[in-house]
């Protein structure tokens, strides 16, 4: 079966975002693992925002290898030409998708796509690249996750750029 696999962008407030939706922290100086990643997935799956964003973007998904790109979202009619609505009983539709032959799933981003996964039980591995910034505000990456949820520590790497990359494991 399929992996479902967070890969995000965190800061060290445990922030995904600042106050104003910018994500112009980040390091982009390198490649911080992402060639090796993009060799593990074939499927990326995005909630509405993130999906907003990405087609906001000049070169949106251009930059990422080609991959089935999935939409999450309630209120969206119409999604962009390559890509696929997921509305409804999200829980079933992701089993669904996990259980079809081919490499892992990227969960890019959303705040409320990843806590509806993570307490479904969906969520495999959490790879989190921890930027060293406090942002004292925005959007945190874990919110509405009412029980704990233990994992485990996969890896652990440090780059010069004071930024590290954590995997855990999660519990099936």
């Amino acid at each position: 079966m399929r992996k479902l696999i967070l890969n995000v962008a965190v800061s060290l407030d445990g922030l995904i975002e600042g106050p104003n939706g910018e994500y112009d922290w980040c390091f982009t100086d390198q490649d911080y693992g992402m060639k090796a990643f993009f060799n593990r997935i074939d499927a990326v799956f995005m909630g509405r925002k993130s999906y907003d964003l990405m087609l906001s973007l000049e070169n949106g998904m251009d930059d990422f290898p080609k991959m089935e790109q999935y939409v999450f979202s309630n209120s969206l009619q119409e999604p962009a030409p390559g890509w696929t609505l997921i509305q409804g009983s999200v829980e079933q539709q992701v089993r669904e998708i996990k259980s079809r032959p081919g490499k892992d799933i990227w969960l890019f981003g959303g705040a409320a796509l990843t806590a509806n996964l993570l307490n479904a039980g969906l969520v495999d591995e959490l790879s989190l690249a921890v930027h060293p910034i406090v942002l004292g505000s925005g959007k945190p990456l874990f919110s509405g996750i009412p029980e704990r949820i233990p994992m485990q520590l996969l890896d652990a790497k440090t780059y010069s750029s004071g930024m590290v990359i954590l995997t855990y494991t999660l519990p099936s």
